[in-house]
């Protein structure tokens, strides 16, 4: 995805003609967008349902108390806290966590620049305001290309962190079940 960056200048003004080509673009992109947002909510409801694993495997009650009113990022930071705890007790990190890990992150931040992007105010060469930077350089208006590709490697990722987290959950489960034999 490319990224450019425009000096604010006295308003929150994006100069967009009605043009054909972007029309046409956010016709195509609708329904990437809303695969993007439908996929990442399952991701998030099966963290949800492994997170309410931790506490019991006899109901999601008690987990679902803890995650209630938690976002995204929080309930990944939970799930590295519990998984880091279990790597430490039995002194054997799982294969593949770091990359999980880093794929649940991007998975959320990806998803948030496209659920949160102004597509209204998408310019004619299909850059979509996205943010308001302010720094020491002053602020500036932060636009994103989401192109056809980008947001299908967008779903991509978000499905296969999708099958990565159960691939990783079974080894979990495997993990705990070796450890239980081998301290028994």
């Amino acid at each position: 995805m490319k990224t450019k960056l425009k000096l604010f200048e006295q308003f929150l003004y994006h100069d967009i003609d009605e043009d054909e080509k972007v029309e046409e673009y956010l016709d195509n992109s609708l329904p990437m967008i809303g695969l993007i947002v439908m996929n990442f909510n399952y991701l998030e409801q099966r963290l949800d349902s492994y997170l309410c694993k931790f506490f019991t495997d006899r109901t999601d009650s008690m987990g679902l108390i803890v995650l209630h009113k938690m976002n995204y990022s929080a309930k990944v930071d939970l799930f590295k806290r519990f998984i880091e705890n279990f790597h430490l007790a039995i002194d054997y990190e799982i294969p593949k966590y770091n990359e999980l890990l880093n794929d649940l992150r991007e998975s959320g931040r990806l998803r948030n620049l496209v659920v949160h992007a102004d597509w209204f105010n998408t310019e004619n060469d299909c850059f979509t305001y996205v943010n308001l930077k302010v720094s020491k350089k002053g602020m500036q208006q932060e636009y994103i290309q989401f192109s056809t590709d980008s947001l299908g490697k967008i779903i991509t990722l978000i499905n296969e962190t999708n099958k990565d987290l159960e691939s990783y959950w079974e080894l979990y489960e495997d993990a705990i079940a070796n450890y239980s034999n081998i301290k028994n």
